[in-house]
C-alpha cells in the first residue's frame, strides 16, 4: 500500500512539474513572436515595390485546430493558481490510490461460493471435518475465511457455528470497509478547497477593484478565472472519486451478500452431513 502511494505521489508531481515547464514553454514562445513582430517593421522598410508576404496559411490552419481534451484540462491547470490547484491535486492522487488499493483487494477477494461449498460437501460426506477445513485454509477472500471458523467449531452444536460465523463476519467487514473513511475525507475535502481558492480569487479581485479605483473587466478578469478554475478542478476531483467509492460500496455489498448466503449453506450442508455431535 506504502509502495502504491509512494509511485502515485511521483507521477503526480511528474504531471505537476510537465505543467509547469509546459507553462514555460508558452511563455518562451510568446516572447520569440514579439520579438519576430518588432522586427518585422524592419524589414518592411525594404522598396515599396516588394509586396508584402502573404500570411502563411499554414500558421492560420494550426490556429484554427482544436485542441484535445487533455490539452485543454491541461491549460486550465495552468491557468489556476498553483497554490490551490496542487492541494487539489494531491487529494485526486492520494484518493486514488486508496480506491486502486481497495478494488484490487476486493477482487482478490472474490469467491466463487458454489465451488467452495461443493469442495466442502465433498469433504464432509465422507466423513473428513479436517479435510474441508483445509479446503477454506488454501482459498483466498473473507468468505473462506469465516466458513473455516464455522467448522472449526462443528463441535459444539450449530449455535456455536452460527455464532462464530457471525463474530467472525463483523471482523471481515471491518476490513473490507478499510480506506473507506479516506475516500470519503478526500471526497469532501476537494470542493472545499476549491470553495476556498473561488473566495480567495474574489478577495484578491476586489482588492485590484480598491487599488485601482475603476470597475474594469480586465482588472478583475484574472483573479474571477483563477477563482472559478479552482472550484471546476475541485468539483471534477470529487466526482471522479464519488465514483469510484460507489463502486467499492457495491462491490462490499456483494462480497458481504455472498458471505451470507455461504454461511447459511454452510449449516445446512454440515447438518445434513450429520457434522453436529449430540
Amino acid at each position: 500500500m506504502r509502495k502504491l502511494i509512494a509511485l502515485l505521489l511521483v507521477f503526480g508531481l511528474a504531471v505537476f512539474s510537465g505543467n509547469f515547464v509546459y507553462a514555460q514553454d508558452a511563455e518562451g514562445e510568446n516572447q520569440t513572436g514579439t520579438e519576430q513582430e518588432q522586427a518585422a517593421p524592419e524589414e518592411e522598410a525594404a522598396p515599396a515595390e516588394q509586396p508584402a508576404p502573404a500570411p502563411a496559411p499554414a500558421a492560420e490552419e494550426a490556429a484554427d485546430e482544436p485542441q484535445s481534451g487533455y490539452q485543454v484540462l491541461k491549460k486550465y491547470f495552468i491557468d489556476g493558481d498553483w497554490r490551490f490547484m496542487s492541494f487539489v491535486l494531491i487529494c485526486l492522487i492520494l484518493g486514488l490510490a486508496f480506491c486502486i488499493e481497495r478494488i484490487i483487494t476486493l477482487n482478490i477477494a472474490t469467491t466463487n461460493t458454489d465451488k467452495l461449498l461443493s469442495r466442502i460437501d465433498e469433504r464432509l460426506k465422507s466423513g473428513d471435518l479436517q479435510g474441508a477445513m483445509e479446503v477454506c485454509k488454501s482459498t483466498q477472500g473473507p468468505t473462506a475465511s469465516i466458513l473455516y471458523e464455522g467448522l472449526k467449531n462443528a463441535d459444539d452444536g450449530p449455535e456455536a457455528v452460527e455464532k462464530a460465523i457471525v463474530s467472525y463476519g463483523s471482523v471481515q467487514m471491518g476490513l473490507l470497509e478499510k480506506g473507506l473513511v479516506w475516500i470519503s475525507l478526500f471526497i469532501a475535502i476537494a470542493p472545499m478547497l476549491g470553495f476556498m481558492g473561488t473566495v480567495i480569487g474574489m478577495i484578491q479581485a476586489f482588492d485590484r477593484i480598491e487599488a485601482v479605483g475603476d470597475l474594469s473587466p480586465s482588472v478583475v478578469a484574472g483573479g474571477i478565472k483563477v477563482a472559478l478554475l479552482t472550484t471546476v478542478f475541485g468539483l471534477i476531483v470529487a466526482i471522479i472519486l464519488q465514483i469510484f467509492y460507489n463502486y467499492i460500496v457495491s462491490k462490499i455489498d456483494g462480497i458481504v451478500n455472498k458471505m451470507e448466503d455461504a454461511s447459511i449453506a454452510l449449516v445446512d450442508i454440515m447438518a445434513a452431513n450429520n457434522i453436529f455431535k449430540k
